[in-house]
């Protein structure tokens, strides 16, 4: 569509140039409130809506105010004719657009004015389509005569109690979606058979779908191995699940011999624990023939464990790359060529 509107009647305006326009709208009561439901094309919303009505160009108000990189992947979105935006745009009419709503004829008339409206939900969406140059109809939602209070509660109310899907859930559900990059696809099948071997280190202690106290989430787990990524996406799949199995065994089992087994879901260490993957498979590759056991795991990490505190893993703080430099150095400490240990 290429913004041809079949149920809107624009009329030129005489009040200072500005164009007026009408639209088929239903109005609805929500308890205090009453409001208008309709569609509208989104260069009529491009070209009436701010963010902030203390700016003086809303343009530079979307850009100041906004992520301008999420504008743009909506645009893009919209110009690829990838999909549909079916929620709604939440607006408050300003004074600039005199609106206007024929019980009647079940419309409602406002002013065109870059103004016109105050974007109380929805501001991303707009931004998008000020930068889109494709054209659609949108649902929006139009509350009138608000006053500042009641615009700024409302905003509240909108963006705190309306709850967004847990990052963790969409990871779970791009197979379904078929949106999965190969990386991911591999990340989720290394994941999921963590998850779902009884002979896992990680068994029991994951969470698909949610983040759970005391289990490692889908995201913390691929924010884990993700900056890893090059040392394992040479590998097949049977081989990166049985490195990296062996190697959080010794770990469970290094952690378990100073009482701190309980803390490897613990974010910070277990992200810093992955992060030292690279550097320890190579001494067991240089020492051990690239003979990934856990046995020959435990054995580095015996020098590891000899020159750091207990306390390292036990309060492991919350900078998993400021952990990762503490293991990093008491490997210096503790390696030397002839080494057998």
């Amino acid at each position: 569509m290429t913004g041809q509107v079949d149920d809107a009647q624009e009329n030129e305006g005489t009040d200072e140039g500005a164009e007026e326009v009408s639209y088929t709208a239903v109005l609805l009561t929500q308890g205090n409130h009453r409001f208008y439901t309709l569609a509208m094309p989104t260069d009529v919303l491009a070209e009436t809506c701010v963010v902030d009505p203390r700016v003086e160009n809303p343009i530079d108000g979307f850009q100041r105010l906004l992520d301008e990189k999420r504008a743009h992947e909506i645009a893009d979105y919209i110009d690829n004719g990838f999909g549909t935006i079916p929620g709604s745009i939440i607006l408050s009419a300003q004074p600039q657009a005199e609106l206007e709503y024929t019980r009647k004829s079940r419309t409602i008339k406002f002013r065109k004015t870059p103004r016109s409206f105050l974007i109380l939900d929805g501001q991303h969406r707009v931004y998008g389509f000020k930068l889109a140059k494709t054209h659609l109809r949108v649902p929006v939602v139009i509350y009138n005569k608000l006053t500042r209070a009641e615009e700024t509660r409302l905003f509240m109310d909108i963006n705190t109690k309306q709850r967004p899907v847990p990052p963790e859930l969409i990871l779970d559900i791009k197979r379904l979606a078929e949106i999965e990059t190969d990386s991911e696809a591999l990340l989720r099948d290394v994941f999921d058979t963590f998850n779902k071997d009884p002979a896992s280190p990680l068994f029991g202690l994951l969470s698909p779908s949610e983040r759970k106290p005391g289990k490692i989430s889908r995201v913390t787990f691929n924010q884990s191995v993700k900056p890893i990524w090059s040392s394992l996406s040479n590998s097949d799949y049977d081989a990166i699940y049985a490195a990296l199995c062996a190697y959080l065994h010794a770990w469970t089992a290094a952690l378990k011999a100073v009482s701190a087994d309980n803390n490897l879901t613990n974010p910070t260490l277990f992200k810093a624990i992955m992060l030292a993957f690279p550097t320890i498979a190579q001494r067991v590759s240089d020492r051990f023939d690239a003979d990934y056991s856990q046995k020959n795991f435990g054995k580095i990490l015996n020098s590891l464990f000899e020159n750091i505190k207990k306390n390292d893993v036990l309060k492991p703080g919350t900078s998993h790359k400021a952990l990762h430099e503490t293991f990093r150095k008491a490997l210096s400490a503790g390696f030397s060529l002839g080494k057998t240990k």
